[in-house]
């Protein structure tokens, strides 16, 4: 890791702040594609959404999160994330998943529910699935 340039990142959901360190990578996924920040970035501001964000700490540690959507903001070698909401892996429950999944499939089909109602759904969807395949893939 010699000559590796860090920076800092802040990782905060409406809990409180779920990491505030160096970090020589963050990768996550914009709502334009994935997207991979090193020290001495260009300003950045992106709508997240939901993935796998990982930073590297150093060359033997990288800590990984379950991030819904959120914002990225990158200026003088600071990072932000404010996420909705962030898990380690090993927290996700697949059968709470499942049963939210079907909750949100229901409100989708609902011949009674309005447009703001649908797309909340599609975004509680896009959340679900993504934390259900990470669950899976624990």
């Amino acid at each position: 890791m010699a000559g590796e340039t860090k920076f800092t990142v802040e990782v905060l959901t409406p809990e409180g702040a779920v990491f505030n360190g160096e970090v020589v990578q963050l990768s996550t996924r914009t709502v334009v594609g994935e997207i991979g920040i090193l020290a001495n970035h260009v300003p950045v501001m992106a709508a997240l959404k939901p993935n796998l964000l990982r930073l590297k700490i150093s060359d033997s540690e990288t800590r990984e999160w379950a991030q819904a959507h959120g914002v990225l903001q990158v200026f003088a070698s600071h990072a932000q994330l404010l996420v909705e909401e962030v898990h380690t892996v090993d927290q996700l429950d697949a059968a709470l998943l499942e049963s939210q999944k079907s909750d949100a499939e229901a409100r989708l089909a609902d011949p009674e529910s309005g447009e703001a109602s649908k797309e909340a759904a599609e975004r509680d969807l896009e959340r679900i699935n993504l934390f259900l395949e990470l669950a899976r893939g624990a």
